[in-house]
């Protein structure tokens, strides 16, 4: 069974000297009653940060008046609305860390494909110079010919998780919430390559509480610290992470129109609605799990 009590303390550890960091003053790491906490303050007052352990894995918690500023601030900083902050030089961020985007969440037809990326300076000035950025920014022929070049790079380690439609449909039966299904494939992907490599940090883009990742973390992911921020594409192991992403996305299309001699629209539209008809039309209702994510009210439009 996993250190839970160990965990939370270094977790602790981990949030207390970024916001050190940051300009925050803090106290030292007190053990409570089932958690490891500590002060954060200013001239405004004082909020404390707790972490609470148990069997079933570590908890956040944050407490003092909300109204204050240094809550926001503090808050923006634990549950990733604000994670690095600016000076003359641009965006700072991390220089060793891993990078998790997915793919195909929105689409009714095609995989969920999640990917984690691992970077260091050095990694991170070859991505640069290579131009990755959003993968939302660049045309499917560019992400193509980018995807090749990324997974060339000396010491890249990087890790792809495609959930193709007939397992997504399963996992979302038992799971029923598209963020729990995508914090277990962002755990999952971060979880591989912490196995062969002990990264400190790891950020992703945010689309639901931080819990949805954490608690799908297992013992190797219990003491990272982990970020979920709005658009982190922003920041160049995420970019890299969403280029793998969709190119897998992209490649399960490609593979499906040679396979059965059709092409599958992206998104979810009208055109998207004629061609799943025309999919249970030409295979019957049962085929359509191999194709399409069925909890989408698509399905039930047809």
């Amino acid at each position: 069974m996993p250190d839970f009590e160990h965990s939370a303390k270094n977790l602790l550890e981990n949030y207390a000297s970024k916001l050190k960091r940051l300009g925050f003053n803090t106290s030292t790491v007190e053990k409570g009653q089932f958690n490891f906490q500590i002060n954060v303050i200013n001239s405004e007052g004082s909020i404390k940060l707790l972490i609470y352990y148990s069997r079933k894995g570590n908890k956040i918690v944050l407490q003092g008046n909300q109204e204050l500023e240094l809550y926001r601030r503090v808050n923006d900083v634990i549950f990733g609305e604000q994670l690095f902050s600016n000076d003359v030089a641009g965006l700072i961020e991390p220089e060793i860390y891993i990078g998790t985007d997915e793919s195909g969440k929105g689409d009714y037809f095609g995989p969920l494909v999640v990917s984690a990326v691992f970077t260091d300076k050095s990694i991170t000035d070859k991505l640069k110079a290579m131009g990755v950025k959003d993968s939302k920014e660049l045309s499917d022929q560019v992400i193509t010919t980018l995807a090749k070049k990324i997974k060339k790079l000396n010491d890249f380690i990087f890790n792809i998780i495609i959930i193709n439609p007939e397992k997504y449909n399963l996992l979302y039966n038992k799971i029923g919430n598209l963020n729990k299904l995508l914090g277990w494939a962002h755990a999952k992907a971060l979880e591989n390559i912490l196995v062969v490599k002990s990264v400190p940090e790891a950020i992703s883009d945010k689309f639901g509480n931080e819990k949805y990742i954490h608690d799908s973390l297992q013992e190797k992911g219990k003491d990272i610290l982990l970020h979920q921020v709005t658009k982190a594409e922003k920041y160049t192991a995420v970019a890299a992470a969403s280029i793998l992403a969709r190119d897998s996305f992209n490649n399960w299309f490609y593979n499906i129109r040679n396979k059965y001699n059709f092409e599958l629209p992206k998104g979810a539209s009208e055109t998207v609605e004629l061609i799943a008809k025309e999919i249970i039309k030409k295979f019957g209702n049962a085929e359509l799990n191999k194709f399409a994510k069925l909890h989408f009210k698509t399905t039930k439009k047809l």
